[in-house]
């Protein structure tokens, strides 16, 4: 069996790469957005479905009953469309960095709402990291597309209220299975709607079947296969190499350069983030 920290990496690095082929099919023009998303859902939604089957047969029906269910497929879903219409206004690292960001601002906000009560030093990781966060997205000569940041914005807090919902998940993989499966109508109402506008060229497809079922289907199944295995801040904080690991993919496939502003404001939302993660205490 690999080791805990290869299958934490190889699933980070999944999460990262998620970015990255988004650049490589949106930035280039290759597919667009909507059929980027499409196919990418359904890629995850066959790949899912076969590693779960494996366990167990799907029980369709049932999910289809289970409120909680539509929620998190919803969320999923808005993640996905507002992720890839984002990527194509943001360069790779900026986009990691601030879906990471915000889904880990909604994390903690949301334990902050249900009486989760920071110390000093994680207060002071908070302000650091919001303070990195402003300067980012601050507007000047190379801040980043306001629309595509606040896309990704939307889609970050998609993806938290997704991990939330789905937190105490009995079979992780087999309920993300049923997410990825919900959303199939809507995803093949946006291939068509794709298809209308204009052909997508094969490359774009394969980055799309890539993302859906390797970064996220695979990557997906490998990441719930090591959390029961590491704590709730470890995992937390190993995420926030999803977009270093995504920057460098952005500058070495695609030549993106890495501005002053996009370091010092990840030194400062990572560092704070991380900072933050460990110092937090409960009240009580």
């Amino acid at each position: 069996m690999p080791s805990v920290a290869f299958m934490v990496l190889l699933a980070v690095t999944g999460f990262a790469a998620n970015s990255v082929l988004a650049r490589l099919a949106l930035g280039t023009a290759a597919i667009d957005a909507a059929g980027y998303t499409g196919i990418r859902l359904l890629a995850g939604a066959v790949m899912l479905a076969l590693l779960a089957g494996r366990h167990r047969p799907l029980a369709l029906g049932r999910a289809v009953r289970t409120p909680a269910r539509w929620i998190t497929a919803a969320s999923l879903f808005g993640y996905a469309i507002t992720f890839s219409f984002a990527y194509q206004l943001l360069d790779t690292g900026t986009g990691a960095l601030i879906l990471f960001t915000t889904v880990q601002a909604g994390m903690l906000g949301w334990a902050l709402l249900k009486g989760d009560r920071p110390g000093p030093v994680a207060l002071t990781g908070i302000a650091a990291a919001f303070g990195g966060f402003v300067y980012l997205v601050s507007p000047g000569l190379v801040a980043p597309h306001p629309l595509g940041a606040a896309l990704m914005i939307a889609a970050g807090l998609s993806w938290a209220v997704y991990s939330l919902v789905g937190r105490g998940s009995a079979e992780p993989l087999a309920d993300t299975a049923y997410n990825f499966i919900l959303t199939a109508p809507l995803a093949l109402g946006l291939l068509v709607v794709s298809l209308l506008y204009r052909a997508p060229d094969p490359i774009g497809v394969g980055w799309a079947v890539a993302s859906g079922a390797l970064a996220s289907g695979a990557g997906y199944a490998v990441w719930y296969k090591v959390l029961p295995l590491i704590s709730r801040s470890t995992a937390a904080i190993v995420q926030l190499l999803a977009p270093v690991i995504a920057a460098a993919g952005g500058v070495l496939l695609m030549g993106e350069t890495v501005s002053l502003r996009l370091v010092v404001a990840s030194l400062l939302i990572l560092g704070g983030v991380a900072v933050a993660i460990v110092f937090r205490r409960q009240a009580g």
